[in-house]
């Protein structure tokens, strides 16, 4: 699973520390009888948000002999349990537990199939979520009774952690493994997708159709899934094996543009893993509302509406091509091979982190995928909170607690630094004999430890043990000691962490602007001196090059040396450093500005050229006289529209009524972010213009950057025609204010909002207030986000009351007050 990382969660959490409860203790779950066929009928009253169930479930006891069986049924009526045969058994239902008792004992092999018809009626489960999910239901009805015009119904499954218990009996545990099969009943013009082939189709004559999906392999129970809706299926294949996409019908043209990539992805990862492909087939379904970024249910992955984007947003990035590869690696590490234990859930989310980057180095480069492991570095130390937590870890207040940036970043980080230390050939061989010996099986971290040192001859217990199994990383001060007579330069670290770490390190020392790599060892000591040699004095020594140690490092450069760092260092890291150190001295150092004008105008990489021009400070005079020509030419030639959306942006800063022609003419571009970056420019000096501009948008969705540019206008133009598209990005604009003063300009037209009859832009705030809040519950901005939703319910009751009898009115009212209830 992907979680969705908002830039609120990385705003917020900077110096937010949380007290961690590990009083718990969470082994794997106890096996006494095991999971082999599941073979499911369902239906549906849509309306009503019910599904009608027959789950034929077979078993066997794990090893030793039972007469009783234990299943996970979350928010069911029960009415039938008995054995195939229709002999009856008796039963107790929690709510929670089916506890059966079987017709006699079964021993080891010998297999039993029980059957249960239910009704499933997710809402009535209050059950954790993950930090992103604020009801873990299992089953989702969207719009189901077809209150929101501009929203389509559908109905789709998340299952991870242990929700699919919320729509079909079973053993909810990731250590347990069946085959299945499933029959939907949908009304005729619904699509459906499930895991598996779909094998039969079949029309009712209530104008109802039955699929038939079989998945004959053995996955786990959080990886079963149902998606159903009005979709178009745009088909693909990657050798004889279908890859499938199903996107709303206004994508369907643009589906192979978003998605495309995906039969490259998966002959790349098949080749480097050794191992081709496991399943039958790979479909991607995007479902609306959908709450936890993406999910890679065996064989179907579902994807956040975000993924949906038009040429127009694509030309500037397809910003979900990592996730796209996430979910994919995670039908060989997580769908195969899969954890045995939320505890280790790492050995499926620390893999699918790491494989963005090996996507993005494979088809863009290393710059490129360094960017992204220097984002998932930051999302890492953001969450200081995080540090005393052991990647693998037995000990936790819930399971949902474990989808965190220690899982996923962090995990990720940690497994570039091992691929850096094995080598690629030994690190990808590991990989490839932990599956070939895990297929189809429950695993642990241990099994990785032991399929690289098999594969390597070398013991990584020093490894696991501080990275897999320890916690934090190392903290470093460096000191310098040049020895002129002998022509040395000593070294010194010291770790100022409590727990100290044992570690490869890089050092480049800089002669003629020449680089020459030594490669220590520092042990697990307070300090570690090192002590190299040199032929002239160094411009530059530079620590930790690459940033392949995961680690912060305390080093006082000069100037001069980060000027010497940027202009003679390859790497990403160490240039974006540089570039970061000389932002500070832009108004005071000659050479700090200079430099910051080279990297935005001929650093080979477009997300440096971009950071350089967004670190430029406009607000300084000598800035912006020296800067502006610059921008000026990025602007209207740079080759990435990205790098000319930043320009215009910092154009805008310097003097918005002087480029105004150059936004204008600038606003053809096919880019969004082109597009927004002139109407935002444009409507600091001329509102009109701005308003102008939009109106020549014809997109009714044209992705988060423009919509919020489109709203941002309409706002301060006080367009009330688009109080739809204000509303879908009300909380964005709150979010990125820079001032009280923008605040309560957007607070007007939330009171527009609420105070009138307006039932789609009000269920657009609430359902986005409700996405967003379990995120930030325990940030200020979470008690504001609150405060908000709270005196929105007060101005709509008002409004309710004051009006005509007004049934519309009084449905906003309860949908507000459902959502505030969520959130509380």
């Amino acid at each position: 699973m992907k979680k969705s990382i908002l830039l609120l969660v990385s705003i917020l959490a900077i110096n937010f520390t949380k007290a961690q409860d590990y009083s718990d203790y969470h082994p794997s779950s106890t096996m006494v009888n095991d999971l082999v066929h599941t073979k499911l009928k369902v239906g549906f009253d849509i309306p009503n948000e019910k599904l009608f169930g027959e789950a034929w479930i077979t078993l066997k006891p794990h090893f030793y002999p039972t007469d009783s069986l234990t299943l996970d049924a979350k928010g069911m009526e029960i009415s039938v349990v008995s054995l195939t045969g229709n002999k009856s058994l008796k039963y107790s239902y929690s709510g929670t537990k089916l506890k059966i008792a079987l017709d006699k004992t079964y021993k080891r092999n010998e297999t039993y199939t029980v059957y249960i018809k239910y009704v499933a009626i997710p809402g009535s489960i209050n059950q954790k979520g993950s930090q992103a999910i604020h009801d873990a239901k299992g089953l989702y009805f969207i719009n189901p009774r077809g209150e929101n015009k501009e929203k389509p119904t559908q109905i789709w499954t998340q299952g991870e952690t242990e929700s699919n218990s919320c729509w079909f009996p079973t053993i909810d545990k990731p250590n347990q493994k069946t085959s299945e099969e499933i029959y939907i009943t949908v009304p005729d013009k619904y699509v459906t997708l499930s895991n598996g082939v779909l094998k039969t189709q079949t029309k009712n004559s209530d104008g109802t159709r039955t699929d038939y999906w079989k998945f004959d392999k053995k996955h786990a129970p959080y990886l079963f899934f149902m998606g159903i809706g009005e979709f178009s299926i745009v088909k693909d294949k990657w050798k004889n094996i279908p890859v499938d996409y199903y996107v709303d019908k206004e994508y369907e043209p643009y589906a192979k543009q978003i998605f495309g990539d995906t039969p490259s992805m998966i002959e790349y990862f098949s080749t480097i893993l050794q191992y081709p492909y496991p399943w039958e087939k790979y479909s991607q379904m995007v479902g609306r509302d959908y709450i936890s970024g993406a999910m890679e249910n065996t064989t179907c992955t579902l994807h956040d509406e975000s993924a949906l984007q038009k040429p127009g947003q694509l030309i500037d990035k397809n910003t979900w091509e990592p996730v796209i590869a996430h979910e994919l690696f995670h039908h060989w590490f997580g769908d195969l091979a899969t954890t045995e234990s939320w505890s280790n859930l790492p050995v499926n989310e620390s893999f699918a982190n790491y494989s963005e980057y090996l996507w993005l180095e494979h088809k863009y480069g290393k710059d490129y995928a360094e960017e992204h492991r220097d984002e998932e570095r930051k999302g890492y130390m953001y969450g200081r909170e995080d540090f005393e937590k052991d990647l693998i870890r037995f000990q936790y207040k819930d399971k949902e607690d474990m989808l965190d940036a220690v899982s996923y970043n962090k995990g990720g980080l940690i497994l570039h630094m091992l691929r850096n230390y094995l080598g690629d050939d030994a690190f990808f061989s590991g990989m490839s004999v932990y599956l070939k010996n895990n297929e189809y099986k429950a695993t642990e971290a241990h099994q990785l430890r032991l399929a690289w040192e098999e594969v390597s001859g070398k013991d990584l217990n020093w490894f696991f043990n501080q990275w897999f199994f320890g916690n934090g990383h190392p903290k470093l001060k460096v000191a310098y000691n040049y020895n002129e007579l002998q022509k040395t330069v000593s070294i010194t670290l010291t770790q100022i962490q409590n727990l100290k770490f044992q570690f490869p390190l890089d050092i480049d020392i800089y002669e003629n602007g020449k680089a020459t790599r030594h490669h220590v060892w520092a042990k697990a000591t307070d300090k570690n001196t090192f002590e190299l040699p040199y032929k002239t004095k160094p411009q530059l020594v530079n620590i930790n090059p690459d940033r392949v140690l995961l680690c912060e490092l305390t080093d006082d450069k000069t100037i001069e040396q980060y000027i010497s760092q940027y202009n003679y260092a390859i790497e990403y890291s160490s240039r974006k450093e540089a570039l970061s150190k000389l932002a500070d001295a832009q108004t005071s150092h000659t050479g700090a500005l200079e430099t910051l004008l080279k990297a935005a105008s001929f650093d080979k990489f477009e997300g440096l050229r971009s950071f350089a021009i967004s670190k430029l400070d406009e607000t300084n005079p000598n800035v912006k006289q020296k800067s502006a020509p610059v921008l000026e030419k990025i602007a209207t030639s740079d080759s990435k529209t990205l790098v000319q959306a930043n320009a215009i942006k910092q154009l805008g800063k310097i003097d918005a009524t002087k480029y105004k022609n150059l936004f204008i003419k600038s606003f053809n571009s096919p880019s969004y972010g082109v597009k927004a970056a002139c109407i935002l420019a444009i409507l600091k000096v001329d509102k009109n213009a701005a308003s102008e501009l939009v109106s020549k948008i014809d997109d009714k969705n044209p992705g988060k950057d423009l919509s919020t540019a489109i709203a941002k206008t309409a706002i301060y133009t006080k367009d009330n025609s688009k109080l739809g598209i204000i509303s879908k990005s009300f909380l964005e604009l709150l979010i990125s204010s820079e001032s009280q003063e923008e605040a309560d300009t957007y607070i007007e037209s939330l009171k527009t909002i609420m105070q009138g009859n307006y039932p789609t832009e009000t269920q657009n705030i609430v359902d986005a207030f409700v996405k967003v809040y379990p995120q930030a519950k325990n940030y200020e901005f979470g008690k504001f986000m609150l405060q908000i939703i709270q005196v929105s319910l007060q101005m709509k009751q008002q409004a309710s009351i004051t009006s005509f009898p007004n049934q519309s009115l009084k449905d906003q009212v309860k949908y507000i007050s459902d959502g505030l209830d969520k959130m509380k």
